[in-house]
């Protein structure tokens, strides 16, 4: 599973990295929305939360689902506008002002998203004017809560006073806290900007995607870039209707997540973090997949155990639990095609051990997978 971006014939000037002072108050909403996904952020979470006035704190809860669980596109306004040939705004009110800028059905569509729709990959009919899917949006509206069906109920009968509410809500955010956290991080994005955009003209897009991170990979010989999720998307960099481009926007309040928007009719955006624990790359999220489904065996557990603490050969593996060498040599294949083991030679003999390393990894590796 993966998001693909088409980038076929995408002219380098039109891949742009660019910070974005309203992509980074949606990241900084979403860690007070869900703080259990950036333990590291503990302490700013606490402090930040502490001192927010219950006024400005009730509005945040009324309108969580457009940050909480994930990130509305509403947020990165620039990239559902051709006119703004994918540059964010430089502060927060100019951001604001193209939230203003998108129609009604881009609005409502994009807020309704997460929670609310199933169109999200298909543009499906709008609900502001498709009874189904007006239906289908209050049904899941509802299944969240009664704030959140309130808040779709709003959204869907007016929609410009949400866009009032929803602003005046954001530029509170800016005077309670966001202006010191941007003072603070902007510094650190636009030094970020400055690297990757540096690297992608002196040694080409491979490289600087690397530097964004693992994840993201460049397969030029069929002009596409590849994010690995667990989620299956694809979109283009060079739809007309858009005007041809891809925007990367980093985020100190990101890790683990690594997002891709991949709406229709919007120009893609990969939203990454800079900021990362010191930990070894994790794996991919097939072999995520591959190691997880050979841990899943009884019989191959129960080697682990003791291949976890001590180096075993095949025929002492299989007087060990009654088996073949033959049956013992298929379940370390499986483990050794996992990467879970270590071999070594001992004259004509094979030793195996598990690799703790590796094994003490997976849940870690996991975790940022199912919220990367």
């Amino acid at each position: 599973m993966s998001v693909t971006i088409d980038i076929t014939g995408l002219p380098p000037e039109r891949i742009l990295f660019r910070a974005s002072p309203l992509a980074e108050l949606s990241n900084a909403l979403h860690v007070l929305a869900a703080p259990g996904h950036h333990p590291g952020l503990q302490g700013w979470t606490t402090s930040t939360t502490a001192a927010l006035k219950p006024d400005l704190a009730d509005r945040l809860c009324e309108a969580d689902f457009l940050w909480g669980p994930l990130i509305s596109d509403l947020l990165l306004p620039f990239a559902a506008l051709p006119e703004t040939g994918g540059v964010p705004g430089a502060t927060l009110r100019e951001e604001l002002d193209l939230v203003d800028r998108l129609n009604d059905e881009q609005f409502v569509n994009s807020a309704l998203e997460i929670n609310c729709s199933s169109h999200y990959r298909t543009n499906g009919p709008s609900p502001l004017w498709d009874e189904r899917s007006r239906a289908e949006a209050l049904d899941r509206a509802a299944a969240r809560g009664p704030r959140q069906l309130e808040f779709a109920k709003r959204l869907l009968t007016d929609p410009p006073a949400v866009r009032t509410w929803l602003r005046r809500l954001l530029e509170d955010c800016e005077e309670a806290f966001f202006a010191d956290v941007w003072q603070r991080v902007s510094v650190q994005l636009a030094a970020d900007v400055r690297h990757k955009t540096e690297v992608f003209r002196r040694r080409g897009l491979r490289e600087a995607l690397a530097e964004v991170g693992p994840a993201v990979h460049l397969d030029e010989a069929a002009g596409r870039i590849t994010v690995d999720k667990l989620t299956s998307g694809r979109t283009t960099a060079v739809d007309p209707a858009t005007g041809p481009g891809l925007t990367l926007v980093p985020s100190c309040f990101g890790w683990p997540h690594l997002m891709v928007l991949h709406a229709p009719g919007w120009r893609p955006v990969i939203h990454y973090p800079v900021d990362a624990p010191e930990v070894p790359t994790p794996a991919s999220l097939d072999l995520l997949q591959l190691r997880l489904e050979a841990l899943a065996h009884p019989l191959r557990i129960r080697i682990c155990r003791f291949l976890a603490r001590t180096a075993f050969t095949t025929g002492e593996l299989a007087a060990q639990h009654g088996i073949s060498a033959p049956e013992v040599s298929r379940h370390l294949a499986v483990l050794k095609k996992a990467g879970l083991l270590t071999t070594r030679r001992r004259g004509r003999y094979v030793l195996y051990q598990l690799d703790l390393t590796v094994v003490a990894r997976l849940g870690s590796d996991f975790l940022e997978g199912v919220l990367r």
